[in-house]
């Protein structure tokens, strides 16, 4: 089915000589694939559509140049294999394109492959999301964007009201969302009632920028990311038309696209939004192939650790909360000093437990040594319930 989606075109990217040092080197190429997939780890894919963007049109073009600045990077010094299945070209119509874009997600998903998508447009997160529909599991949205997009008024989806048309489409899989960096100057107070009315979590940028470790945990119980790059500040990335003095540097992103590659439940990346032609001497083609290298990264170093009961690679951490007669459970693991924290389940969603374990930060356990109950414990609790 993902050969009836992709188009492979023989691109002099494709059969440049590159060094064994560089990752064209290491990447699987659409002509040498082999007749399974079943080892391959993570798999590019770009998508050629900008049709749904209303300010930024000409990112189709970016796929293929991104990928010129991707295979003259350095090669992992791993075994697992990644490939590059090619381009999506446009549909006869917008929707088209999302279908296309749904279908070949889904695919990959189910042969617990990895896609890296290369946009195009930043609504082609909706396609993205879509390709969960039918995998009969609920999924957690991380999206980096310079905004909240949910602007109304309009019947077509586009990059601006995207995320709207993500909270509502049936059937619904979304059990939480997070907007991160956004510009508060950007967004409209009713946008950030919405997500706080949902117990959805945004985070604006002078937070994020504050401390990005603190972002960590957020990556670490994410599905689907999508990193769109007017998120980055203009002289880091001049190759979006919205974007503005302001936003993160272009090492920042690279770090939060470490983190997403990390987390052991992120099964899916899409980067939108580079538009050639804003970009000056490749500067942010150059650095959008770095974010995704750094994403393939985080996937090569991840620690597959999870707290689970009398698991001697953890710690468990009691807090007395003295006031309320509660306590609160922690758990740090002894491969990665990460920490996780254990949420009370409500009524509707107990099954066979009674807690169920989320991502944290040494923070929160800190808070909580303090006897105040930190706003991620909060924030999942009324989820939870």
């Amino acid at each position: 089915m993902l050969e009836e989606f992709l188009q492979f075109s023989n691109d002099e990217i494709y059969n440049e000589d590159y060094a064994e040092s560089q990752l064209g080197n290491q990447i699987l190429i659409p002509s040498e694939l082999p007749e399974t997939l079943d080892d391959l780890t993570v798999a590019i894919i770009g998508v050629r559509e900008d049709r749904g963007s209303k300010h930024n049109i000409g990112s189709a073009a970016a796929p293929d140049e991104i990928r010129r600045q991707l295979f003259l990077l350095s090669r992992f010094n791993h075994d697992f294999k990644i490939a590059d299945l090619g381009n999506i070209e446009p549909g006869a119509t917008l929707k088209d394109t999302y279908v296309a874009l749904s279908r070949v997600i889904n695919e990959l998903l189910r042969m617990k492959i990895i896609p890296v998508i290369i946009g195009g447009s930043h609504d082609l997160t909706f396609g993205q999301y879509i390709g969960y529909h039918d995998l009969s599991r609920s999924l957690n949205l991380c999206i980096v964007d310079s905004g909240i997009d949910f602007h109304d008024g309009e019947e077509e989806i586009n990059d601006e009201n995207f995320l709207g048309r993500v909270f509502v489409a049936e059937p619904s899989v979304l059990f939480g969302a997070c907007v991160m960096a956004y510009q508060t100057h950007l967004v409209s107070p009713k946008s950030l009632e919405v997500m706080d009315k949902l117990h959805f979590e945004n985070y604006r940028l002078g937070i994020v920028r504050g401390d990005l470790f603190e972002m960590e945990p957020v990556m670490r119980s994410t599905n689907l990311c999508s990193f769109d790059m007017s998120a980055i500040r203009f002289a880091d990335s001049p190759a979006n038309y919205t974007s503005s003095p302001n936003g993160l540097f272009g090492e920042e992103i690279c770090q939060l696209s470490r983190f997403a590659g990390q987390s052991e439940t992120v099964d899916s990346f899409g980067l939108y939004g580079c538009n050639l032609a804003y970009d000056n001497r490749d500067q942010s083609v150059k650095l959008a192939a770095q974010i995704i290298w750094y994403f393939i990264d985080g996937v090569c170093n991840r620690r597959n650790d999870f707290p689970t009961a009398h698991d001697e690679n953890y710690t468990r951490y009691t807090v007395q909360f003295k006031e309320n007669k509660y306590e609160m459970n922690f758990w740090k693991s002894h491969k990665s000093d990460r920490w996780w924290m254990e949420v009370p389940l409500g009524d509707r969603q107990r099954n066979q437990k009674k807690t169920q374990i989320i991502p944290c930060s040494y923070s929160d356990y800190q808070m909580a040594c303090r006897e105040e109950i930190p706003e991620r414990w909060m924030k999942a609790q009324a989820k939870l319930a």
